[in-house]
């Protein structure tokens, strides 16, 4: 069987660490389901949703060079939608790197002048003597 991204397939869970499961898959090889790929939601620890044994089904998300399959169960879940948009907090932007770069420099320089300002002035102003 020729596993390629973007397949969904049912394995048989063969090990859990503190950072994910290892699927075994059909064919006999074996796969990584890094802990953020669980769950939709946070987890803490990956037992609280998977045992040994257990068969899930999973979607490849990656192989790389190496051979080494990346999968996932929350997103093998045909309900899963790909999250964009707000994060922590923070609306989602497209801009570029070096917009975002220029926009932290600008907030940056304005944050430091104000603290200037603000320290200057519990010391009395620009040169004066204690």
């Amino acid at each position: 069987m020729s596993i390629t991204v973007g397949t969904v397939l049912e394995g048989v869970v063969s090990g859990i660490t503190k950072f994910g499961a290892f699927v075994e898959l059909p064919g006999g090889v074996t796969g990584l389901v890094h802990i953020s790929e669980v769950a939709d939601t946070y987890v803490k620890d990956v037992n609280d949703y998977i045992k040994e044994k257990d068969r899930v089904r999973v979607k490849v998300i990656n192989i790389d060079e190496k051979g080494k399959i990346g999968l996932s169960i929350k997103r093998a879940n045909p309900d899963y939608v790909e999250r964009h948009g707000p994060r922590h907090g923070r609306p989602f932007s497209s801009a570029s790197f070096e917009d975002k770069l220029a926009r932290f420099m600008k907030e940056s320089d304005e944050r430091i002048q104000d603290l200037k300002r603000h320290t200057d002035s519990k010391r009395g102003g620009r040169g004066s003597r204690y």
